[in-house]
Order: C-alpha cells, then sequence, then structure tokens
C-alpha cells in the first residue's frame, strides 16, 4: 500500500502546529511596536490599579496637535497635585546616560546601541501640555518608566527609573495645586483637543518623527532664533552629538526635542 505524502504532510502538521504558532509569537513579540505596546499596557494598568482613580485621571496613548506637527503621548495623569506626562520604555540590557547627554546607551552583552534621552523626548510633551492648558511648567511633571528587564547602570534623577519608583515619584508630589474643578476642565480640554485614536493617526505621527528625524540627519533644519541652518555638533568636553545652530557662537539654540 503506498503512502500518500499530503496526508503524511497534513498529520504532521495537525500534531505539530502549535510549533509555527510559537515561531510567529517570538517574532511577533521581537517587533519595536509590540514591545511598545506591551510595555504601555503595563504601565497603563498600574496607574490605573495602584493610584485611586477619586484623585487621578489617566489618559492613556493621547495625540494632540501642534503647529509643527502631532505629537503622541503614552500617559496623561491629571490630579490636584499636578499634571504627569508619562514616558514609557520597554526595554532590556543596561542603560546608561544622564540629564544632559543628547542620547542614551543600551548595552546587551557586547553590542552597543544609543536612543534618544527619554527626558529630552518627553520635554516636547509637557510643553505642549503646558500650552494647551495655558500653565506653568513647575506644575507639568515628567516623568520615565522603564519597564522589562532594563538595568539602569548610571545614577537617575527622582523621575526616571522602573515601575515603582515611578509611582513612587508621583505619589511624592502632595502639595494640592488644582481644584477639582480646574481638574474637571483641564479634562474636558484634552478630550476636545485628542486626536482620534486610529491607524492613520498613529502613521501621520510616525511620519512626522520621521520627517524630523531627516531633517536633523541631513541638516535642513533651520533656526527659529535666526534661520540659520541646524546642524549636528559635538560636545568638546563628552563627545556627545546633539543638534545646534551653524552660527554659533553668535546664537546658542540647540534642537533637542520631537
Amino acid at each position: 500500500m503506498g503512502i500518500n505524502l499530503f496526508t503524511v504532510f497534513f498529520e504532521a502538521a495537525m500534531h505539530f502546529w502549535f510549533i509555527g504558532v510559537l515561531v510567529l509569537l517570538t517574532w511577533l513579540l521581537r517587533l519595536p511596536c509590540i514591545k511598545g505596546m506591551l510595555g504601555e499596557w503595563r504601565v497603563n494598568r498600574a496607574l490605573s490599579g495602584e493610584l485611586s482613580q477619586d484623585t487621578y485621571q489617566l489618559f492613556k496613548n493621547v495625540t494632540l496637535p501642534t503647529k509643527d506637527g502631532p505629537t503622541q503621548i503614552d500617559h496623561i495623569l491629571l490630579s490636584p497635585f499636578g499634571i504627569f506626562v508619562v514616558e514609557t520604555k520597554n526595554m532590556k540590557g543596561w542603560i546608561f546616560g544622564n540629564e544632559r547627554q543628547s542620547r542614551w546607551t543600551q548595552k546587551i552583552y557586547r553590542h552597543k546601541s544609543s536612543f534618544q534621552n527619554p527626558l529630552r523626548q518627553n520635554y516636547k510633551h509637557t510643553q505642549t501640555l503646558c500650552q494647551l492648558l495655558d500653565l506653568d511648567k513647575e506644575v507639568v511633571h515628567s516623568v520615565i518608566i522603564f519597564v522589562g528587564s532594563a538595568t539602569l547602570k548610571t545614577a537617575m534623577p527622582d523621575n526616571v527609573g522602573h515601575l515603582r519608583q515611578g509611582l513612587d515619584y508621583i505619589r511624592s508630589k502632595q502639595t494640592v495645586l488644582f481644584s477639582p474643578e480646574q481638574v474637571v476642565q483641564f479634562a474636558a480640554i484634552l478630550t476636545s483637543n485628542k486626536l482620534s485614536a486610529g491607524l492613520g493617526t498613529h502613521l501621520n505621527h510616525v511620519q512626522h518623527v520621521k520627517e524630523i528625524v531627516s531633517e536633523r540627519e541631513n541638516g535642513k533644519t533651520s533656526c527659529p532664533r535666526c534661520n540659520s541652518v541646524l546642524v549636528e555638533r559635538k560636545n568638546r568636553k563628552t563627545g556627545e552629538l546633539f543638534i545646534g545652530c551653524s552660527a554659533f557662537p553668535k546664537c546658542r539654540y540647540l534642537n533637542n526635542e520631537y
């Protein structure tokens, strides 16, 4: 009796289909966008579950329009103690950086890569909220939360750390700055101004970031102060690269946000 190769293959596939699913899931979990979504989900769950919802109002994945294009904010917490703008980083390995560096370093075994200083990345978000809500920067707090297995190898400010440290920082702010009526007003302004969540909004934001990065790399961005060309420069003391005005030292503008 001959062997039907198709039948053999089909029976084998039915027995080992889970291996294909496992490989697919492993591949998906390695994608930066999926890792980012999982990290944001974990932080959202902690912010919602460990902070009183009577005191803190959470807005998730908010995209706001600005004159330079849309900017996407992972988490916004409204409270009587201030407004907290939270940026999530789902990373692994060793992390090196400080407040003044334009780029931080991630080291995984012998491999090193750099990424934008998240404090500078979040600066645009806090500034956007200050302008939208007509608030002073002192009442809008930037918070950077690392999830995953990342180890912070350099001393970080109090507003940068893992999930528990981020929650502790938020709870440490106990001075009442806003009345309940003001918090309700802030929520209404955010709700009416945020762009509708969806693939189109996300793609527009991604394209905007790519355009800014491309302009910086090609030195095409103009200085908003003197209209000279912005170019990549190096800090003589630290060796850090940054984008600055080509008219330096006459103009000392630095472009370190998006």
